[in-house]
């Protein structure tokens, strides 16, 4: 009897222990973390000087997009073109592959990965939100988010003015309607619209 009470206690003592990571190693792992947090701030504020320098380029700037473009994201290829403005979080979270076309005023918000395959093409105001905020309202006013990784396959369009939200997978060789709200799995070959984004048919 002594001996499982004691048991019990440690056990409790253990879960009661102070976690020590740091909100970056949290966000990371993927579970909430506190968005006020210093050094979380400056990651912003670096992703954000690149950002802004890359929006303030000419058309005739093509190389100095691409630097940027380079030294902002985790990845992308050298035929990566996006028109400004463009604005993200981080940066290091995207990864971009082959043939990469975005539009005027994508939105990237990348507390989390974003994985894109080769040959996609984003319509004006395409918006992938990894981002979420608590339901519970003290949390929230804390300032507490957590993120869920987007992927996206090969040959994906977008229409203008889609959103897709946090943790969805979209097959290959999907189409996305304009206007559509992206809020569960798609698979390959599919064709979506609407909000939420339903299945209208499948592509060949």
């Amino acid at each position: 009897m002594l001996k499982g009470t004691g048991s019990i206690s440690l056990r409790r003592h253990d879960s009661m222990e102070k976690d020590t990571r740091t909100e970056f190693e949290k966000m990371e792992a993927g579970e909430m973390f506190w968005n006020s947090d210093a050094k979380i701030g400056e990651l912003k504020k670096h992703a954000r000087r690149l950002a802004d320098r890359f929006n303030a380029t000419t058309e005739d700037e093509d190389q100095l997009r691409l630097s940027l473009l380079k030294e902002l994201f985790g990845d992308c290829d050298d035929d990566i073109f996006i028109k400004p403005p463009f604005h993200c979080d981080y940066g290091f979270h995207i990864h971009v592959g082959k043939n990469f076309f975005a539009n005027f005023q994508c939105v990237m918000l990348d507390a989390a990965p974003i994985t894109i395959g080769d040959n996609c093409l984003m319509g004006p105001q395409t918006c992938l939100y990894t981002v979420s905020h608590p339901m519970d309202s003290k949390t929230r006013i804390a300032n507490y988010v957590s993120g869920q990784p987007i992927t996206i396959g090969d040959n994906v369009w977008f229409g203008g003015n889609c959103i897709v939200l946090p943790g969805v997978n979209i097959g290959n060789n999907v189409v996305v309607g304009t206007g559509s709200v992206v809020t569960k799995d798609i698979p390959d070959n599919a064709v979506v619209v609407g909000n939420p984004a339903r299945i209208i048919r499948y592509t060949t």
